[in-house]
């Protein structure tokens, strides 16, 4: 099934994608605006003014991807005006892309999309798995640095934290941190969740949401009641993966989050080297 979503989002991307006489791929901004979800020509202009500026700081000259526009559309009564439209490349619906509003679905394929030199919908699908892996384990250490701040304003005590984790961790894999660790092959002093598949950091993000939200809630104060309230919520969140067929701790290990991090930063990096120019 989401493969098919992403060859549709492909086909829809493609369909709309035009090319100069000289060959180089664009596309049209009050297109694109669609595309990403913006009912609004003015929200989505505020975009193309922060990728405008992105360009700049790559070195590369905003009229080169960027040349503005007049596209005629037909009014009632058979009248017409003109509206202002934008021709941009593939490196500029990149930069658009990269400063839209993450809360929007397109935005995520869109991203991944233009950031591939290949138009092959699986390899797309594969940098959208690997960037959704990327996002979800950077969500869970923000919710963990909330999970510490919190359990040492409440209990004074700043080695609680890794306690309490470690009994989520217990209650989540039927397993110890340790032997978890020791069964994915995870090197010394590096984190379980470096090495996790993205659904088990997102069962852990969203265990460790409901004790920070209830920790808050209930008011609890000690190590005690924190950590039977994290067990609690693991153990809910183990019971919903195994009846969905899913066991977290027969999951194999999926590739170093950092060596996936570096890779990723430096496809993109490569990306704004040499953008093809409409001019």
């Amino acid at each position: 099934m989401k493969s098919e979503i992403i060859k549709s989002l492909s086909n829809n991307f493609e369909d709309h994608s035009r090319t100069t006489e000289n060959g180089i791929e664009f596309w049209f901004a009050r297109d694109l605006q669609h595309l990403l979800g913006y009912t609004e020509w003015r929200n989505f202009n505020l975009v193309i003014t922060k990728a405008k500026t992105a360009c700049e700081v790559t070195d590369n000259l905003i009229a080169d991807h960027f040349v503005d526009v007049n596209k005629t559309i037909a009014m009632p009564k058979g009248a017409s005006k003109e509206i202002p439209d934008m021709m941009l490349t593939r490196y500029a619906c990149y930069l658009i892309a990269q400063n839209g509003d993450p809360r929007k679905e397109a935005i995520a394929f869109a991203q991944n999309y233009f950031a591939m030199q290949t138009r092959k919908y699986e390899v797309v699908a594969k940098r959208i798995d690997e960037w959704e892996r990327l996002q979800a384990r950077q969500k869970l250490t923000l919710s963990e640095k909330e999970l510490s701040e919190l359990i040492y304003e409440r209990t004074g005590n700043d080695r609680n934290f890794g306690t309490i984790r470690s009994k989520g961790d217990r209650a989540l894999f039927n397993r110890t941190t340790q032997q978890m660790k020791n069964q994915l092959g995870v090197p010394k002093g590096r984190a379980l969740a470096d090495f996790l598949p993205t659904i088990t950091i997102k069962a852990k993000d969203f265990a460790t949401e409901i004790t920070v939200f209830n920790t808050k809630e209930k008011g609890l104060h000690s190590e005690q009641q924190i950590s039977r309230e994290h067990i609690t919520n693991n153990k809910g969140v183990r019971d919903i993966l195994l009846q969905r067929g899913i066991k977290p701790e027969e999951l194999p290990p999926e590739e170093d989050i950092k060596k996936l991090e570096r890779r990723v930063n430096s496809e993109s990096k490569k990306i704004g080297k040499n953008p093809d120019k409409l001019n």
